[in-house]
């Protein structure tokens, strides 16, 4: 009679990655991988090694280097305390939500990190909420999907879309208001440069301002609700540059001094051109510094693009 074979069987992933978690808690030192093969000697190295893999990238394990080689010892959460008397799913979509910190994660990556069934994680999430350990964000990049990240985290400004958005609406008019002015004050220094009659070079020179000085005229304005930083008025500069309005450029600067970024400082100033550019260069697309990514369809496109519709209006 043929000997009939018993084919061993696989066990959970889950189940691997909960047990290594075990033996972490009761080695808080730090396990081998010679700690976890002697714990379960039938699982394939293929199993641990995806296992182990696993709970490294959502952040449950760190990787640490001793005399004996490499050790495995449980991430403890800043926020441990909050999370007593929760089961290890909740655990677990907690601790993939706190690695995501001020950016957020969709509850879709959720879903692919914790390997956990929709519907269960929706529930964690609610429960979550309910106890204030995290928020959901909408997203300027989707309005319709939120982001979640923990209770007390601030939004990155790539989620709330910074000064320029409120209740996720461009402020088109707020921008408009600060391009004028951005360039008013530009357009001011340049004139009292020219007025000073001193020779061109030192005209030239006189007529540049720092990011930080218009920073603060815009301030001293007060016509922001919202807190700005100087990244906020050189986005608004950028878009100066891009119009042929203002010039920039970079000078070596003493460590230290205000304005100065890595020992560089950003300096523009208004500029008239000389002659009239040709007629291609007078199309937004002609200057225009997305035009590779510009496509009907996609995120930029000719049919959304406020600079075609001001120009079409000519």
């Amino acid at each position: 009679m043929a000997e009939v074979k018993v084919k061993p069987e696989v066990p959970d992933p889950l189940d691997i990655e909960t047990r290594i978690i075990e033996l972490c808690h009761q080695f808080p030192h730090g396990i081998t991988d010679q700690v976890i093969q002697n714990d379960m000697p039938h699982m394939e190295p293929q199993q641990r090694a995806m296992a182990i893999n696993r709970l490294l990238s959502v952040g449950q394990l760190d990787l640490l280097r001793s005399n004996t080689g490499l050790l495995y010892r449980v991430k403890e959460s800043q926020n441990a305390g909050k999370m007593k008397g929760s089961d290890n799913q909740e655990k677990l979509v907690y601790q993939i939500i706190e690695d995501a910190s001020n950016k957020g994660i969709w509850s879709r990556d959720i879903r692919y990190k914790s390997n956990l069934p929709l519907t269960e994680i929706n529930k964690i999430l609610k429960n979550l909420e309910s106890k204030k350990l995290i928020k959901a964000v909408k997203s300027v990049a989707a309005s319709k999907k939120k982001v979640y990240m923990l209770y007390n985290v601030q939004p990155d400004r790539s989620v709330t879309g910074g000064a320029w958005y409120s209740d996720q609406d461009f402020e088109s008019e707020f921008v408009e208001v600060l391009n004028q002015q951005c360039f008013k004050f530009l357009q001011t220094k340049a004139e009292a440069a020219h007025e000073s009659k001193q020779n061109p070079m030192i005209q030239r020179n006189s007529s540049f301002a720092s990011s930080h000085e218009v920073w603060k005229y815009i301030c001293e304005l007060g016509i922001s609700k919202v807190e700005l930083s100087m990244e906020d008025i050189e986005t608004i500069l950028n878009t100066l540059i891009y119009d042929g309005k203002v010039e920039m450029t970079i000078i070596a600067a003493k460590e230290g001094t205000v304005g100065s970024v890595d020992g560089h400082m950003k300096l523009y100033r208004a500029v008239n051109p000389i002659i009239q550019p040709t007629g291609l260069v007078r199309t937004p697309c002609g200057l225009c510094p997305v035009f590779d990514d510009c496509h009907e369809g996609g995120e930029i496109s000719p049919s959304n693009c406020i600079y075609m519709a001001e120009w079409l209006e000519f």
